[in-house]
């Protein structure tokens, strides 16, 4: 219901304190009288396109509505799908200006939500709505245009899928599962760069133990596994493939193993890790060897440090699987969490005295030290 005001005491109340304007923005009416929208053309149509967000979709343009005061109009531009005489609207946005301009992605929601499926055409209506002051009086509706709209549906960006590669053998047997079980498999960790498939795993080997890897948690999705059984570092995916062993040379222990999918390669080296820094017997210049406890899967050394910093190093196994100038890319140091990998880690403080030191990996290469 529109409220009717003393237009006498309202006009001689503004007049003697607002000055006659040809600000765009102001009206002075001999009449009310509701805006009156002039752009766009009705029955326009207008077709979105993703990847144009920010680009205008639609510029609208109206004729000032006219009050009986000369003050600032307020107008809110509402949207509502044809047909439905505005029972449900969506807002388009409010200005004090004659002019409103609608983003595509702007239109492209209000569209959406109104009920137009992507990528098919359907009838938005379009009116504007004047009001005066902060409590919107004096409401007047607009003439209704009509546009057609043409709507996207914006792609859910795609979650990169970590690729997977598990462990399968008779090593299996020391990490509470059934041996030669793919369905228990061992996850590997992946060390790829989101494209490429390398993985790596810290795994306790016996001489005799063979392995394969499988990309599922079955033999028909991966067999991987040595070609006629010879043990030098290349793959095959055939159920005919032969088990890897690694430790037919070298004998039980703690072994890397790097396996490169893409191109059908793996490594392996038994690990000898040991305690390095200034406060170790041997200091910074090489590890003191640590004894492997092959039944606890754990490294061990008893020793007496000075007050200083220490780490722990596997230089045999960064120099197999890196290259001979590579000392560090095993190390261990006071990191959260503690791992195999992080050359960046921090050094361990430790007091001076007698030290019983373990230290044990996950496959995944997660460390746990104590006594230090």
């Amino acid at each position: 219901m529109k409220k009717i005001l003393n237009l006498s005491l309202i006009s001689l109340l503004f007049f003697s304190i607002v000055s006659c304007s040809d600000d765009d923005n102001k009206a002075i009416a001999t009449g009310n009288s509701a805006p009156v929208l002039i752009s766009p053309e009705d029955g326009s149509a207008v077709v979105l396109t993703e990847g144009l967000e920010d680009n205008t979709a639609l510029t609208l343009v109206w004729n000032h509505g006219d009050y009986d005061v000369a003050t600032e109009i307020n107008y809110t531009v509402e949207l509502a799908l044809s047909g439905t005489d505005f029972a449900t609207t969506f807002e388009g946005g409010k200005t004090t200006s004659r002019v409103l301009t609608l983003n595509v992605a702007q239109l492209n929601k209000i569209a959406i939500d109104a009920g137009i499926a992507p990528f098919e055409a359907g009838d938005l209506d379009i009116r504007v709505i004047s009001s005066l002051g902060m409590n919107h009086d004096m409401p007047m509706v607009s003439n209704v245009l009509k546009v057609t709209v043409t709507p996207f549906e914006k792609e859910a960006p795609v979650e990169p899928v970590t690729p997977m590669l598990y462990f399968v053998g008779a090593p299996q047997g020391y990490y509470g599962t059934n041996a030669w079980t793919p369905e228990n498999g061992i996850p590997m960790r992946y060390i790829g760069d989101g494209t490429t498939k390398v993985f790596e795993a810290y795994v306790k080997v016996n001489a005799g133990d063979g392995f394969k890897f499988t990309s599922a948690l079955s033999w028909t999705e991966g067999n991987y596994g040595t070609i006629g059984g010879a043990q030098d570092g290349n793959l095959e995916n055939s159920g005919g493939s032969s088990d890897i062993k690694v430790a037919e040379t070298d004998g039980p222990g703690l072994y890397y193993v790097q396996v490169d999918i893409d191109n059908l390669k793996y490594k392996a080296v038994k690990m000898n890790w040991g305690i390095i820094g200034a406060a170790t017997p041997g200091g910074w210049d090489g590890e003191t060897a640590m004894t492997y406890d092959f039944d606890n899967n754990k490294f061990t050394i008893t020793s007496t440090l000075t007050a200083d910093e220490m780490k722990f190093r596997a230089t045999n196994a960064s120099q197999f699987i890196f290259g001979s100038s590579e000392a560090w890319k095993f190390n261990v140091g006071n990191s959260d969490p503690k791992t195999a990998w992080d050359q960046n880690a921090p050094n361990f403080s430790v007091t001076a005295g007698s030290h019983a030191i373990e230290l044990s990996f996950t496959l995944a290469g997660i460390a746990t030290v104590t006594g230090i």
